[in-house]
């Protein structure tokens, strides 16, 4: 089955951390983007670094290679284990986020596909696919794909192989849980959770999709 990420993004500091401590005992990672590192800064990291587990920062860089490059070095040196970069910007962007990840022990994923309905403006026809493939050159430990359009998951898991698969839009975006697991190694769930009136008990209810829990 698959690991169980929070995507957390609650804007308020304690209100991040008391969700997070709740969720805990169900996850095997969190997921932080810009509406929490917006509002906290880098040093929420430090503030979860007692739950023991990993922090991805979803920040879907996408910049010329230096600015990545830097953008990188910074979350890494703020204490988290993964990264997440786009691939439309080309090789040598995707490149520098997966050299930084290497260096510093961490872990970098490419947005392949997107989860909303308006990625299908771009990310199809064969873009998606493309995008697969330059990450695994590029030797990303691997992609994003979504949970709301599980057949093309399914299509994107034929390029990466035994590679990672990390996918958002379960639960208010309308992703199912159970038949995306069957595929990623690892499903996102944000506002299902983290806005839940017991967040603790929603994450308890996604925990059926974790592999050896």
């Amino acid at each position: 089955m698959a690991e169980l990420i929070l995507a957390l993004d609650a804007t308020d500091r304690k209100k991040a951390i008391a969700i997070a401590e709740a969720c805990a005992p169900q996850l095997d990672a969190i997921k932080l983007g810009y509406p929490l590192i917006l509002s906290c800064g880098l040093s929420i990291a430090d503030d979860l670094e007692d739950l023991d587990l990993p922090l991805i920062a979803d920040f879907k860089v996408a910049d010329i290679p230096n600015t990545n490059r830097l953008i990188a070095e910074q979350v890494f040196d703020a204490g988290f284990a993964s990264i997440i970069c786009h691939g439309f910007v080309g090789r040598d962007s995707v490149q520098a986020c997966v050299d930084v990840s290497a260096d510093c022990g961490g872990s970098c994923f490419v947005v392949a596909e997107m989860s909303h309905p308006g990625a299908t403006e771009f990310f199809h026809g064969g873009a998606a696919e493309k995008i697969a493939r330059l990450a695994m050159e590029c030797g990303a430990d691997g992609i994003i794909a979504p949970a709301t359009r599980p057949e093309r998951t399914r299509e994107l898991r034929k390029i990466v192989g035994t590679r990672k698969i990390l996918s958002p839009g379960v639960g208010a975006q309308g992703g199912d849980a159970a038949t995306i697991a069957k595929t990623v190694d690892g499903i996102i769930v944000g506002r299902a959770i983290y806005e839940a009136e017991d967040p603790g008990a929603a994450a308890e209810g996604f925990a059926h999709v974790r592999s050896g829990k």
